[in-house]
C-alpha cells in the first residue's frame, strides 16, 4: 500500500503540445517546405489586403487606405453597367466552348495514342501536338494573319485561285468566337493528353487481357476498362477547369479583339484591362475581379461535391 502511494506521488513527465513535437520529428521536412510557405505568404496572402481597393473609390494619389470607402458601389456600377451582359454572355459563351471542346480533344487524343503500338509514330505525334504549347499567343496570332489575312493570307491566296472570295476571318464577327476555340485546342491539345497518357500507363494490363477473355470487344474495353481507369483524372481536372470558368483566356482574347470583332469576343478580362488600366478606374476593376474569384470558388465547392455523390472520394 505505501509503495502504491509513493508511486502515486511521483511526478510523471509532462507531455509536449503534440503539433510542437510533429514539427520537432519532422523538422528537417518542414525546414524544406519553409522557403515555399514564405513565397506564398509574401506573394499570396499578403496581397490579399488589396481586396479593400474593390470597397473604395482608390486614388493613387491618396493610396489604399486613405481613400474614401464606397461600399457595394463598384459592384453595383459593374452589374448596373451597359456591357454587363454583353461581357458575361460572351464569357460565358466561350468559356463553355473551350470547356466543351477543349476539355474533351485531349482526352481523345490520349485515347488515340494509346492505341499506337509504332512507338516512333506515337512519340513524333506527342511532339507535333505538344509543341504549340511553349508559343505565345503573340505568335500564334501572327500564324493566324499569315494563313487567314484577307489580302495576302495563304488560304484565302488559295480561295482567290479557286475564284472564290476572300473571307475576313479576323475581322468578321461570326468568325471570332470558332477562331478562338480552334485556335486554343491546337495550341493546347498535345500538352493536356501528356496528363491523360500518364493515367492510361496506370491502368493494370490483366484487366485488358481478363476483358479480351470475355469477349470484349475495343469499344467495350474502352467503356469498362480505360475511361474507369482515369476517370479520377478527369473528375479532378474538370473541377479545375471550372474554378476558372469566367477567364476564358485574357492574352487569347487581348490578342484576337479588334474594333470589328469585340462585340463578340469581349470578355470580363478584356473589359477590366480597359477600365482598370486604361481608364483608371482600379476600385471598379478589382470589384470584378472580386466578382470572379467568388463565382469560380463557388463553382469548385459545388464540382467537388457532386463529384463526391456521383463518384465518391475522388483522391
Amino acid at each position: 500500500m505505501q509503495a502504491k502511494l509513493a508511486a502515486d506521488t511521483i511526478p510523471l513527465p509532462k507531455k509536449r503540445n503534440s503539433w510542437i513535437s510533429t514539427i520537432h520529428k519532422y523538422r528537417v521536412m518542414y525546414a524544406l517546405l519553409f522557403p515555399a510557405l514564405v513565397y506564398f505568404a509574401v506573394f499570396k496572402y499578403i496581397p490579399m489586403a488589396g481586396i479593400l481597393i474593390a470597397f473604395k473609390n482608390y486614388n493613387l494619389a491618396l493610396g489604399l487606405w486613405a481613400s474614401p470607402w464606397v461600399g457595394l458601389k463598384n459592384f453595383k456600377d459593374f452589374i448596373n453597367g451597359v456591357y454587363f451582359w454583353d461581357i458575361m454572355r460572351n464569357t460565358i459563351i466561350i468559356s463553355l466552348y473551350k470547356l466543351l471542346f477543349g476539355f474533351s480533344a485531349p482526352i481523345l487524343l490520349a485515347l488515340l495514342l494509346n492505341e499506337v503500338y509504332t512507338q516512333w509514330f506515337k512519340k513524333v505525334v506527342q511532339t507535333i501536338t505538344y509543341l504549340p504549347h511553349f508559343l505565345s499567343w503573340v505568335i500564334v496570332y501572327g500564324l493566324m494573319v499569315a494563313l487567314l489575312a484577307p489580302g495576302d493570307g495563304l488560304f484565302n491566296m488559295v480561295l482567290k485561285d479557286n475564284g472564290v472570295a476572300p473571307i475576313s476571318f479576323l475581322t468578321e464577327p461570326a468568325w471570332g468566337r470558332l477562331l478562338i476555340i480552334l485556335s486554343e485546342i491546337w495550341k493546347d491539345i498535345g500538352w493536356g493528353a501528356i496528363l491523360y497518357l500518364a493515367a492510361l500507363a496506370g491502368i493494370d494490363p490483366s484487366l485488358y487481357e481478363a476483358a479480351r477473355m470475355d469477349g470484349a470487344s475495343k469499344w467495350r474495353q474502352l467503356w469498362h476498362v480505360t475511361l474507369p481507369g482515369i476517370r479520377g483524372v478527369i473528375i479532378l481536372m474538370l473541377i479545375l477547369k471550372l474554378s476558372h470558368i469566367l477567364d476564358a483566356g485574357f492574352d487569347q482574347i487581348f490578342m484576337f479583339a479588334n474594333s470589328f470583332n469585340q462585340e463578340k469576343i469581349d470578355i470580363i478580362d478584356t473589359w477590366v484591362y480597359r477600365e482598370g488600366l486604361e481608364r483608371l478606374k482600379i476600385g471598379l476593376a478589382t470589384a470584378v475581379g472580386l466578382f470572379k474569384a467568388i463565382i469560380g470558388f463557388a463553382l469548385v465547392l459545388a464540382a467537388n461535391k457532386l463529384a463526391k455523390k456521383f463518384d465518391g472520394q475522388i483522391w
